[in-house]
């Protein structure tokens, strides 16, 4: 079964009126500097885990940065035989249509600037001590650039699933 998605101002109205309610899959940390409000935090991380904390027979919104997270939420939701609707372009779709957003006073960056920083700097590195040192860290950029063209065919992000066990996004 095709999962299903919902633009952000449709699902905003659909909460407001109590028709669904908002799961939002971004990690702690992200989830602390900016949501959508009435949202409830059950990040991707353990999602599988806490799904059962939902109920069965009730539709629910999911709700991450960009899509990407939401979507692999609602398939687990499906899959546990619930209903789970991506809300489109997520968190920054959101905000570009104005909705009404909660800030924290925590400030996180979003898991997608975590792995960019990471992996550039992972690769640079590569670069630099292939470079001046040895010829063989050349391989640590191409393992990089290879777990990028993974991710990329994928859409599985091994790299962001490591960096939301780190303690700024708890």
């Amino acid at each position: 079964m095709p999962i299903r998605t919902i633009n952000a101002a449709d699902a905003w109205a659909d909460v407001q009126r109590g028709g669904a309610g908002l799961i939002d899959v971004r990690e702690p940390g992200e989830f602390a500097t900016v949501r959508a409000p009435r949202a409830v935090n059950l990040p991707l991380s353990n999602f599988e885990e806490r799904v059962s904390e939902l109920p069965a027979n009730a539709t629910v919104y999911v709700l991450c940065a960009s899509g990407s997270r939401a979507m692999a939420a609602a398939k687990i939701l499906s899959d546990s035989s619930r209903t789970g609707v991506v809300v489109e372009g997520g968190m920054s779709d959101w905000q570009q249509r104005g909705l009404p957003i909660e800030r924290g006073s925590r400030r996180v960056w979003s898991m997608d600037r975590q792995v960019r920083l990471v992996a550039g700097a992972l690769v640079l590195s590569g670069v630099l001590l292939g470079w001046l040192v040895n010829p063989r860290f050349y391989i640590l950029s191409g393992f990089v650039g290879a777990g990028l063209l993974f991710s990329g065919l994928t859409d599985f992000c091994g790299m962001a699933r490591i960096l939301a066990r780190c303690p700024w996004n708890r």
